[in-house]
């Protein structure tokens, strides 16, 4: 059942126990409906203790009021931890742009993660990821700077030679595609000291295999597991995989001592 979290800030759902041991972050363009299969109610193994938000401008959380970064993002899933709706530290769960958040979220708030899991996530775009974009678009954007080229027709442009998710997104939401995929986060990962649990597709076209291999070099404690044939949407088509990653994670946490409160 869809419920108000984060003082009304979020919506999702909360599955299993409360309070809620684990967050779950979603993909670009996804929904928290993503984890039902390995983590909710419809899980082979039952629900664990799960809140599994929709990230703003997803599902049915309002867009933000202007075209945020991850660190906005992490700021957002950050509230649920202030509102009292997890259990403090938690195992944060993210795919793909989920993922970014849950990275920036531990970087930023060590206090509040008490492990990652995490696949599918394209966390290192300018080694890995990155292609120069085709002739026709980068003259167009000149063009387009110079005022030669109306802002319709760059439009018409950008959709042509655009991703399939910059040519669905509108608005706000194509500003936060536009910021969120320029960044990359080799200083987040490095200042990681959490247990990390890298679950991956070994096929995965949005965030190859390379990556995570890339990721599990800088993180100090991960550890990587490949799916063979998962593809990207992993949490759908390797569900048992991402939940035994999830409870590995949950069993690292409780063997971890829980950080001390800042002193004030």
């Amino acid at each position: 059942m869809l419920r108000s979290l984060a003082g009304g800030s979020l919506f999702g759902e909360v599955w299993g126990t409360v309070p809620s041991q684990v967050v779950a972050l979603h993909g670009w363009a996804r929904t928290h409906a993503d984890f039902a299969p390995a983590l909710g109610p419809t899980a082979a193994g039952g629900p664990l203790p799960v809140i599994a938000p929709d990230l703003p401008g997803f599902g049915v959380t309002p867009e933000p009021p202007e075209a945020w970064g991850t660190d906005r993002y992490a700021d957002a899933v950050g509230a649920l931890f202030d509102a009292g709706d997890v259990d403090t530290p938690a195992v944060v769960v993210g795919h793909s742009f989920g993922g970014r958040v849950a990275v920036a979220l531990a970087a930023r708030r060590p206090d509040v993660v008490r492990a990652l899991v995490l696949t599918g996530v394209p966390l290192l775009p300018s080694r890995l990821r990155q292609r120069r974009p085709p002739r026709a678009f980068r003259a167009a954007k000149t063009l387009h700077r110079w005022g030669i080229v109306s802002d319709d027709r760059m439009e018409r442009v950008r959709r042509r030679h655009g991703s399939p998710d910059y040519r669905s997104a509108s608005g706000v939401m194509r500003g936060v595609l536009v910021k969120v995929v320029s960044e990359s986060y080799e200083h987040e990962l490095a200042a990681l000291r959490c247990p990390v649990e890298l679950i991956w597709g070994d096929d995965d076209s949005e965030a190859s295999l390379a990556v995570a291999e890339a990721v599990a070099a800088i993180v100090p404690d991960a550890s990587l597991t490949v799916s063979v044939g998962a593809g990207h949407l992993l949490p759908l088509t390797a569900p048992d995989a991402l939940r035994l990653g999830v409870e590995r994670a949950l069993t690292r946490a409780a063997q971890t001592p829980r950080p001390l409160p800042e002193r004030s």
